[in-house]
């Protein structure tokens, strides 16, 4: 079973990965070379894509040594470019980009959907209560965070749609993780279609054409 836990920056779902499961932990990162790369364009979103693919990559493999692989940040991470693009900091041809990418990796099995998707809703107080008290990390983009939340659960609202039961909207205290079967829809590009096609209407120019 594959777990994804989201939530914005200091939501506090790394702490809770950690209690949780930290012996099947795919853990949240960034590529070394992310600062020396294409910041737009195809390559940019090519770029990304493979980093993305390396996690669900690495999900798989502590699923098949485990059993369980919990995921701090979705590894498909396209949820990231549909935020930007909603509040206005990216464009409509950077979404494009990004989602032809994802599209072409779930195809090819390099990227898939979760079992289980934990999402984390925060108020903006208790966020920057959180952050402010959490010397160990320098959330540089905090505000920005806090803006991307929105979009982030019209997000999951959307993966809901798609694949009923699967997304609970709390991290439980008692750090239990809900069972659920196997996704038997992991790569389905119908499923990836379905899933945009549920989004707000807003970020939607051009998906069917551009299959």
């Amino acid at each position: 079973m594959i777990v994804v836990v989201e939530g914005i920056s200091a939501a506090g779902k790394t702490t809770w990965c950690n209690q949780a499961a930290s012996a099947s932990l795919v853990p949240e990162s960034f590529a070394a070379d992310r600062k020396s790369q294409p910041v737009h364009g195809a390559q940019a979103a090519a770029y990304w894509t493979r980093w993305n693919a390396k996690r669900w990559s690495d999900a798989c493999f502590i699923e098949q040594s485990c059993g369980l692989a919990v995921c701090d940040t979705d590894p498909l991470k396209l949820h990231y470019s549909w935020c930007l693009r909603q509040i206005g900091k990216s464009t409509e041809a950077e979404w494009q980009l990004a989602w032809q990418a994802a599209r072409r990796a779930i195809a090819a099995q390099q990227l898939g959907f979760a079992d289980v998707y934990l999402v984390k809703v925060i108020d903006a107080a208790t966020a920057r209560s959180q952050m402010q008290g959490d010397s160990s990390r320098t959330r540089t983009n905090f505000e920005l965070h806090l803006r991307l939340q929105a979009p982030l659960l019209d997000w999951y609202r959307a993966i809901e749609q798609v694949f009923t039961g699967r997304v609970h909207w709390e991290l439980s205290g008692d750090l239990k993780i809900p069972s659920m079967p196997s996704n038997d829809r992991r790569y389905a590009v119908q499923a990836f279609d379905a899933l945009l096609a549920s989004l707000p209407e807003a970020a939607l120019a051009g998906i069917a054409g551009g299959k």
